[in-house]
């Protein structure tokens, strides 16, 4: 069943559009199936279950001496990252998708400074109504950017200069909701701060590339709004064990 989803979705997905599997709450046996279809992007969203898939391909290349075993694998984090956790996350992930507040913005700064690395992230909006999602105020956002690219936001505190990270752009939810148009409305709204980053700082444009936008129930939908990555979990793997 993998095989043939996998399959299924990378025939129907536009050349633009990338898989990324969502591979939390379920066993390293669904990865490596899911990889040897072809999947290479796979994301998580708790510190400690991330940690222990990483550990457990590093026993695989041991068991079958092959260090290159599945060499080609990426890792982005989806969840909620708490500043404790950092450690735990950022030396083994490509992408942190789910960066929602400025103290972890923060964080990741000063983790990646002090280990000499540069950290790709996606800035989270919040767009959708329920209050219990994360995630950043547009105005925030372009705070934030403007500071990046060197200039200081009138009206706000100092910010960091953000050296070691990189934009890659913006990943949202749309309302959990069976209503198309609150939906719509809401790939609209994120789509729109995505363009309006990429206008207000063009000198940050050819990094700044990624709308990651739509999961296994609406993401048909996301690539209208020009979603350049779908996050897809349980149409690939089934139910979450």
């Amino acid at each position: 069943m993998i095989k043939e989803t996998i399959n299924k979705l990378n025939s129907e997905l536009p050349s633009t559009v990338e898989l990324v599997a969502v591979s939390k709450f379920h066993p390293f046996d669904a990865i490596e199936e899911a990889y040897r279809a072809g999947q290479r992007i796979f994301a998580e969203s708790r510190p400690q279950e991330l940690l222990a898939k990483v550990k457990r391909l590093e026993e695989l290349r041991s068991e079958r001496g092959e260090p290159e075993y599945m060499a080609d694998v990426q890792w982005h984090f989806i969840g909620h990252l708490q500043t404790n956790k950092l450690k735990m996350v950022l030396p083994y992930v490509s992408l942190v998708q789910s960066v929602d507040s400025l103290r972890l913005l923060d964080a990741i700064q000063t983790w990646a400074a002090a280990n000499e690395r540069v950290v790709n992230v996606l800035l989270e909006p919040h767009v959708a109504a329920e209050q219990t999602k994360q995630g950043f105020m547009p105005e925030e956002i372009y705070s934030i950017l403007e500071a990046a690219s060197g200039r200081s936001p009138e009206g706000s505190a100092e910010m960091l200069p953000y050296d070691s990270i990189c934009f890659r752009g913006i990943m949202g939810m749309a309302t959990f909701t069976d209503e198309e148009a609150v939906i719509r409305s809401d790939f609209l709204a994120l789509r729109s701060i995505f363009d309006q980053c990429r206008i207000r700082f063009p000198s940050m444009a050819p990094d700044f590339t990624e709308l990651s936008i739509g999961m296994s129930d609406d993401y048909p939908l996301a690539i209208e709004y020009g979603s350049t990555m779908v996050r897809i979990g349980s149409m690939i793997f089934g139910s979450r064990i």
